[in-house]
């Protein structure tokens, strides 16, 4: 299990951003939040590894509480983490986590200029003990021929110990057609100029 180490929280926001600091907390049925601080660059490693999904052992004070994150705050302007709360799970008992999808390949109706590639979801819902929850799971498109071929979340290939819970004929890649451009008209500058000219000298003959 990936470890994180964290400390009881001491000192002001603006102090612990100032120490590339972290304000957290862990949680769990029964048990009451606790405040904790952990280290921004060691959590950005661990966030590369773990994301939301993967399960994280919570160092604080020798005591090892096993979480996954739960939720995460950032700043609207810079996108830097500002905030996680911890959910603590137990590591005998499934779970129930969204799974990032990573899309691979290129499909073959793309490459025969049928059609571009939609990505219907982004993500499935899947049960397993923390342990054997995945970080990602891949779907390759490359098998899409035609614009009626699509993947279902059934089609998608899961590791020993993970169960579906998304609807298994939910679609999450298909193929959309491509569509032509209509070409508008040209407009003839010169041809409504002349018309123009040669009504403006009839009303003037007249």
């Amino acid at each position: 299990m990936i470890t994180l180490s964290a400390e009881q929280r001491k000192g002001t926001p603006s102090e612990l951003r100032a120490a590339d600091k972290i304000p957290a907390v862990y949680y769990g049925k029964g048990s009451d939040a606790v405040s904790v601080t952990i280290d921004a660059k060691e959590f950005t490693k661990v966030f590369r590894e773990a994301g939301e999904t993967s399960a994280i052992a919570l160092m604080v004070g020798g005591e090892k509480i096993s979480t996954i994150i739960h939720d995460m705050q950032r700043d609207a302007i810079t996108g830097t983490v500002t905030h996680v709360d911890f959910l603590i799970i137990d590591m005998k008992v499934a779970i129930e986590v969204a799974i990032p999808l990573e899309f691979v390949g290129t499909p073959e109706a793309e490459k025969a200029n049928l059609g571009t590639l939609v990505k219907v979801a982004h993500e499935v819902t899947v049960s397993a003990l923390p342990g054997d929850m995945p970080h990602a799971l891949e779907v390759d498109v490359s098998g899409l021929a035609t614009l009626s071929d699509q993947i279902t979340a059934g089609d998608i290939k899961l590791p020993k110990g993970v169960t579906l819970i998304t609807d298994p004929e939910e679609a999450v890649a298909l193929m959309n057609a491509f569509v032509e451009e209509k070409e508008e008209p040209v407009l003839d500058v010169t041809a409504v100029e002349v018309e123009a000219k040669g009504k403006k000298e009839e009303e003037t003959a007249e």
